[in-house]
This record gives C-alpha cells, sequence and structure tokens, in this order.
C-alpha cells in the first residue's frame, strides 16, 4: 500500500492510502470498456478521472455492477467540449451523461467543500474536497483503471474489511441535507449485510418525518431501485422498523406486517435474481413489480361488471397505495391489466378504425382538337 500526501501549515499529511492490483479485488474485467476510454481521454486532456461510487462497490462485494459514474477534476463544459456524444443536465449540481448508444456513462465535477456550506453545488473543488463529500464510506472509493489501483480516503477499505457502514458527513447534518440518504443507508444495510456504525439507526428514526419534503420523483426514483434490487422484501421490512415506510408508503405501510405482503415480494426477488445471474431468464418488467408490490390488497369490486369500470377501479387502488409515489401510467395501466388477466377478466378489444379510403386525382385530360 501506497501513501498520498499532501503540504498542510504544519508539514505532509496523510490524504490517501493507495492500494495496488495486489491488494484490492477488483477484477479488471469487470469494468466497463466505454467507462474506462472516458477516464483515458480526460487523462489525455491533463485532466483527473476515476470510476467511482457504486460500481466500485458492487465489484469488491462480488456483484456485476449494472451503471459506471466517472468523477474528474474537467468542469462539465469541459467534459461536454471533449464529448460530442454528450449533454449537460442538472441545476443543483450539474452532470455531464455521455451515451454509447443506451448506455449512458455518468461523469460529476469534483465538489467543493467551502462552497457546499454557502449553498451552491457548482462551484468545484478537488480530489481530496470531493472525498468528504460522499455519502457513506463504501461508496466513496475512487478507482483508477488505466493502473489498476484504489484511492482510499475515507478508510473505506477497513469498513469493507469490517463489514460495516460510516456516514462520512456528521449525522447531525447528513439526513436533513438529503432526507433520501436514509433509504440508501437502509437498501444498502440489507444489500451488503453490513452494519450501521454507532448513531446511524438512530439518526434515521430522528429524521424519518424529514421524507415527507422529498419530491415524488425522488421517492419514485428509489422505489424502482429498491422493486429492481433483489432484496425488496426486507428492504421494505427494515423500512418500516426504522419508520420510513409511512413516509415513503403511507397507505401501503398500513398492509406491511401482513405475511402474503412480503411473501409477494420475495417472489418477485427471486425473479430479479434469477434474471440477473442467469442470462436465459427474461428480465421482470416494471409493471409486474409494480403488480407484485400490490397484488395482494388488490379488491375487485362484485358491484362492478363493466370491465372498463373495473379497470378504472383497480388503477385507483394501485395509485392510492403507492401515493405519494409517480410512476408513469402506463406501468401502472400494464400492472391492472395483468392482474385482470390472472383473473380472468378479458378487455374488450378497441374498435378497429376503418381505413381512410385516399381519394387519388386524376390528371384531366386534354380536349380534343
Amino acid at each position: 500500500m501506497k501513501i498520498r500526501y499532501k503540504q498542510g501549515p504544519s508539514g505532509p499529511a496523510v490524504v490517501a492510502r493507495i492500494y495496488g492490483p495486489d491488494e484490492h479485488a477488483i477484477d479488471p474485467s469487470l469494468i466497463d470498456d466505454d467507462a474506462i476510454s472516458v477516464v483515458s481521454r480526460l487523462n489525455d486532456r491533463g485532466y483527473e478521472a476515476y470510476i467511482v461510487g457504486g460500481a466500485i462497490r458492487d465489484i469488491l462485494l462480488g456483484n456485476v455492477p449494472k451503471d459506471f459514474d466517472v468523477a474528474t477534476s474537467a468542469s462539465p463544459r469541459q467534459v461536454h467540449r471533449i464529448f460530442h456524444n454528450s449533454r449537460i443536465i442538472g441545476r443543483r449540481f450539474k452532470l455531464v451523461h455521455v451515451a454509447f448508444g443506451r448506455k449512458i456513462i455518468e461523469v460529476s465535477t469534483f465538489r467543493s467543500i467551502k462552497d457546499h456550506e454557502e449553498g451552491n453545488d457548482n462551484t468545484f473543488g478537488t480530489i481530496e474536497e470531493d472525498a468528504t463529500r460522499r455519502d457513506f464510506s463504501i461508496n466513496s472509493l475512487y478507482y483508477n483503471p488505466i493502473d489498476n489501483t484504489i484511492l482510499d480516503f475515507n478508510n473505506a477499505m477497513e469498513d469493507f474489511k469490517n463489514h460495516r457502514i460510516t456516514s462520512l458527513i456528521p449525522l447531525d447534518r447528513t439526513f436533513s441535507e438529503d432526507p433520501v440518504r436514509m433509504l440508501r443507508a437502509v437498501k444498502y444495510n440489507v444489500t451488503t449485510g453490513f452494519k450501521f456504525r454507532m448513531g446511524i439507526g438512530r439518526a434515521i428514526r430522528k429524521n424519518a418525518p424529514l421524507l415527507q419534503n422529498v419530491s415524488s420523483s425522488r421517492l419514485t426514483e428509489e422505489l424502482n431501485k429498491i422493486l429492481a434490487s433483489g432484496f425488496s422484501s426486507p428492504i421494505f421490512r427494515n423500512l418500516a422498523k426504522y419508520r420510513l415506510l409511512v413516509f415513503m408508503l403511507p397507505c401501503y405501510s398500513m398492509y406491511i406486517k401482513r405475511p402474503e405482503m412480503l411473501e409477494s415480494l420475495g417472489q418477485l426477488d427471486e425473479r430479479i435474481l434469477k434474471s440477473k445471474y442467469n442470462s436465459d431468464e427474461p428480465e421482470v418488467p416494471k409493471n409486474e413489480q409494480y403488480l407484485a408490490l400490490c397484488r395482494p390488497v388488490l379488491n375487485i369490486d362484485p358491484g362492478l361488471t363493466n370491465p372498463s369500470e373495473i379497470r378504472l377501479d383497480l388503477l385507483r387502488q394501485v395509485k392510492v397505495l403507492i401515493s405519494p409515489n409517480t410512476p408513469p401510467n402506463y406501468e401502472l395501466e400494464g400492472a391492472v391489466r395483468a392482474f385482470m388477466k390472472e383473473n380472468n377478466i378479458k378487455m374488450p378489444q378497441a374498435p378497429r378504425k376503418k381505413p381512410v379510403k385516399k381519394h387519388t386525382v386524376r390528371p384531366s385530360r386534354a380536349p380534343r382538337s
């Protein structure tokens, strides 16, 4: 292991530990080629760049990552100039999405501490500052795919070794800054099997009501991630334990203690894990994920006989159950139609429109002479 130093007022100070290929468990073959090319091109232009976050966490846990993010010293505009297949997104904190077909590599610029304290997330800093802005230690490693090394600014490798989750931002501030971190903390606790460091669980329970201030779009994004994780049943159980579920899914939380609720989610988890680790298994579409969430409490009103009325009533039930989350209507419609099919209720086919006959105008004949 090497040490990265930085000159401080009282002399050199340790800022990071550098782990070489023989000291970490990163398999370079699991790193996406396009993510490597993004890092390489930024390096060639003179900028620092690393693969960060969930991809490195997942590989160290023995999982195959789905998405790859890059952090760099280049500003969003500089990144955009380098990659013509990119676009700048975001207001609170600008990011660059570099597109490779349907795949997106998300590139962020190192964030500053000082300007974050002043409420401006779009003034940028150094990698050392950026490392202090990560939410949890297990998400704070910087991987260089060019020389296959890891930079660790927060003793994250020790946390991996000891199976623990550490908040890098003080607990009296982190969840009030971003309440969604509480949902992520519970999700990581379940999916990694790591234990919370002292105080995290208590801080989550204390700050749980802050989830009411989160936009429906962000809540929906986290709900989708949970349903697609393969661990939705234990995650929902723990969200209820830490008093988060009542603010994320108020109506649904009333039913979570029913065995059939967790059983339905458990069956969904089995299907998702099979599809993740067996290429022959089809992916579970979103509408079926939402159906697994709602199926045990959906009720067909015996007073309704018209399939269209039944469909509308079931759609209303689903929306109430998952409120304030707002996934696209077509996903919820798909869940309702699948539920009706399971219960042998056929939707009437929409009448086919008769094709419109096109009238061709024949050219007029020239008058005979």
